[in-house]
């Protein structure tokens, strides 16, 4: 018996191995008009080149740039868009994990790059990825430079998919946002989230989807739309609205409440010796996070340690520049209120606590 292998017949190909090159290039032309719309005049050349280019000679207004860089995913909300075949909204929650992560040291998003990963590439589903990028790079004020699309049959179903992105923005040395910041005193201004955002949804797939069994098409009374819509709802993106307070008022601090919920977040920008106090008092979290936690039967911490509750973003801003700071948003038509303080830290053990009960 022989003992080599044995030879398919006819050759083999990229193309046999389940790679379809040519829709690859479909694929990155018609993403191309939407890349155009994130364009900044800082940006040279177009989309096709090995490399995104950013002039840099547009930082030396600065005094002392910092550059800030961020990379993250969208994580399984993926597969509530793939179920749905809704695929152009998914792009915004990229955008925003990454953007509004760069904008809470006070830096101005500059540019991005993106990762889309396919089990076969279906030229209007990556266009569609893209688009959302696309507009989600506009709503954050940055320009799009370049990314990536693999095929990997084998690996993935053909109509999985996941992406990623990572991002950079730049800050004044002496403008730099954090904890140094922070004095007792100052008010920590809470920013409505535009619901589940794009954290916890493992949680929210097995309580909703594999433990109750509810269909994506369902309509839910309380939420007054189907679940799949609300679950498909994109993650508000706050980078050019924080932008905007630190222009029109003073802020020490921001927080972008993702995952592990809003306690700890907001923990990571308070100073060892001070603690952020929140009243749950002062706002009713939207209808999802009741929903999935009277559903699975899943206790206030739990839910609270997972999902943003209601808030998306925190400004921690001296009391004397919180009427302007809540005025500045709402004139950006951003829902917010003030939920808390800051205080001494005595003998607490975390940086942040939230008290009292959810109002309504």
């Amino acid at each position: 018996m022989s003992s080599e292998t044995p030879i398919a017949e006819g050759g083999a190909s990229y193309a046999s191995a389940g790679v379809d090159i040519e829709a690859g290039d479909r694929a990155v032309e018609l993403m191309k008009e939407w890349v155009k719309k994130t364009r900044r005049p800082e940006v040279l050349g177009g989309l096709g080149g090995f490399a995104g280019l950013f002039d840099a000679s547009a930082l030396k207004r600065y005094e002392r740039p910092l550059l800030a860089s961020a990379t993250d995913g969208v994580g399984t909300k993926v597969d509530v868009a793939r179920r749905l075949g809704v695929y152009d909204t998914i792009g915004h929650d990229l955008v925003a994990m990454v953007m509004d992560d760069i904008v809470v040291c006070g830096a101005e998003p500059l540019f991005m790059t993106d990762y889309i990963c396919v089990g076969k590439v279906h030229p209007e589903r990556v266009a569609a990825i893209v688009k959302g990028i696309a507009e989600g790079c506009v709503l954050a004020g940055c320009a799009l430079v370049g990314g990536e699309t693999a095929e990997h049959p084998g690996l993935l179903g053909e109509d999985d998919f996941d992406v990623a992105g990572a991002g950079t923005g730049v800050v004044e040395a002496d403008r730099l946002l954090g904890a140094d910041r922070i004095r007792k005193g100052d008010t920590v201004i809470a920013m409505a989230s535009s619901g589940l955002h794009s954290n916890g949804y493992s949680l929210v797939r097995h309580v909703l989807l594999d433990r109750a069994g509810l269909a994506l098409e369902t309509e839910v009374p309380e939420l007054g739309r189907t679940l799949g819509e609300e679950l498909l709802e994109p993650t508000r993106i706050y980078s050019l609205d924080c932008l905007a307070l630190t222009r029109t008022t003073e802020v020490h601090a921001f927080s972008h409440i993702t995952g592990g919920g809003l306690a700890a977040n907001l923990a990571r920008v308070i100073p060892d010796d001070l603690h952020a106090v929140l009243d749950r008092g002062t706002w009713t979290p939207a209808a999802v996070f009741d929903l999935v936690g009277r559903t699975g039967d899943v206790e206030r911490l739990e839910l609270e340690k997972t999902l943003n509750m209601g808030v998306g973003m925190i400004a921690v801003v001296p009391e004397e520049s919180t009427e302007a700071a809540l005025a500045t948003l709402a004139d950006r038509g951003v829902e917010s209120w003030i939920a808390g303080e800051i205080t001494d830290r005595g003998d607490k053990e975390t940086g942040a606590e939230l008290v009292g009960d959810y109002a309504g």
